[in-house]
């Protein structure tokens, strides 16, 4: 709703650029998407090699 109400004033300010930020606006979430998968798989992928890392640790009873 706040998000509204800001494009709404916006508009009334500046409607170029209130009308450039909504039809930017979709391929800003775009391209968000893909960050976010991106940051998914690196936080995985580090998750991992953690694991590995700390296997002999686990194996020999270490239980931090």
């Amino acid at each position: 709703m706040l998000n509204l109400i800001a494009w709404c004033i916006l508009m009334v300010l500046c409607w170029p650029l209130a009308l450039l930020t909504l039809i930017l606006w979709p391929i800003v979430w775009l391209v968000s998407i893909q960050l976010k998968l991106i940051d998914i798989t690196i936080g995985a992928v580090l998750a991992l090699v953690k694991t590995i890392l700390f296997l002999p640790a686990r194996m020999i009873g270490y239980r931090g």
